[in-house]
């Protein structure tokens, strides 16, 4: 994906914002434990499997963590492991390549591995981790295939290790808000969401983003699965069927194995409808729902943020987080506790995420409707 600061720089220059200075601006707490004593216990030791990009930003949001460390790596690039090694202070022992990746096993030094490979080396990694007695973290999409996730599943439980999903929105206040909005149907209930993202962005084909067998796809596995997501946890259903429409390439110099931009329709049984776009060729970050006796919308609203939004009753506004930093505290906190994941971010959880995929996919292919 791209980085942190590309998203927001890209957002500022196309204007992507929220005129709300007319409506009451009330600006709440972010952190769960913001008032708490700091904690001062034993903390979570994290092994980051793969160092692109997005396991910079893990390793920082690891810095600032109160239950977890970052403790070891895994890379098949020995100078990245030299750097980080450096910047990290991560002993020599800490320290994997993917060929001698399974001794991992022997060090208890490591209690969970965060998987940041591409998609299509996901499947692998989280197998190898839990048959070596790791817990472990997976980013989205889960794998390449629901049928590859149950089977990430399945490994997981029979080591007895715990499987959870990369779902960093899901503990983010903005999201919070509008997963209550929704699902507590403070406006009734919901009858259209639209959400979007998307980046007008260079194809390189060099790009393991552009090839099918690491990607699995375009657009619809990089971004779309933010938009599926926020659909799923906005109403709290599970689509029961979907149309689909790969659209056509408009920029062809570089021929690239995925789709560059996809929509697509969910129909839920309450009769709400999602509608969504993930698309390389032009920007856009929105999530709009529409309910019997009112509205709420964030924009930006499923990248990195800063999140903004309003609703029928006024502005929604939280205090910017370090996305990664709650993320890792929270289920750092239940495994340090022994207690299982909740629900929301289990494997389970990125199983249906792609369920819905594999049938967007589908119906993009086939042209008909899709039951789910």
């Amino acid at each position: 994906m791209k980085s942190k600061e590309n998203r927001r720089s890209f957002l500022q220059k196309i204007g992507i914002s929220v005129s709300v200075a007319s409506l009451p601006l009330v600006t709440l707490k972010a952190n769960s434990y913001a008032n708490a004593d700091p904690y001062e216990g034993l903390k979570l030791r994290v092994a980051l499997c793969g160092l692109g990009r997005y396991a910079g930003y893990l390793a920082e949001g690891l810095e600032t963590s109160q239950y977890c460390q970052l403790t070891g790596i895994v890379t098949g690039t020995p100078s990245k492991a030299e750097s980080w090694k450096k910047k990290y202070n991560i002993p020599e022992k800490n320290i994997y390549n993917y060929q001698n990746f399974d001794q991992i096993a022997n060090n208890e030094d490591i209690d969970l591995v965060y998987v940041v490979l591409p998609n299509g080396m996901h499947k692998e990694y989280v197998v190898r981790s839990a048959k070596a007695g790791k817990h472990v973290i997976v980013e989205k999409p889960m794998a390449l295939t629901a049928k590859d996730c149950e089977e990430m599943i399945r490994a997981c439980k029979d080591a007895g290790v715990q499987l959870a999903m990369g779902y960093r929105l899901h503990f983010e206040p903005h999201h919070l808000e509008i997963k209550r909005l929704g699902q507590e149907k403070v406006f009734g209930q919901v009858r259209l969401i639209e959400v979007s993202l998307g980046y007008g962005i260079d194809k390189d084909p060099k790009d393991w983003h552009f090839q099918k067998a690491l990607s699995g796809g375009g657009p619809l596995m990089n971004l779309g699965v933010y938009c599926v997501q926020a659909c799923r946890y906005v109403l709290g259903e599970e689509p029961v069927a979907v149309t689909a429409q790969i659209l056509p390439v408009i920029d062809k110099k570089n021929k690239v194995e995925v789709e560059t931009a996809i929509t697509w329709q969910l129909e839920f049984l309450s009769g709400a409808v999602g509608t969504s776009t993930a698309t390389y060729d032009c920007g856009i970050d929105r999530f709009y729902a529409g309910a019997a006796n009112g509205f709420f919308e964030l924009s930006p609203a499923v990248s990195y943020g800063p999140f903004r939004g309003k609703s029928s009753k006024g502005e929604i506004r939280f205090e910017d987080i370090n996305q990664q930093t709650q993320q890792m505290d929270e289920i750092g906190k239940v495994l340090l506790a022994k207690q299982p994941s909740p629900a929301h971010i289990t494997g389970e959880e990125g199983y249906k995420d792609m369920k819905v995929i594999d049938a967007i996919y589908q119906a993009a292919k086939t042209g008909k409707k899709v039951i789910i």
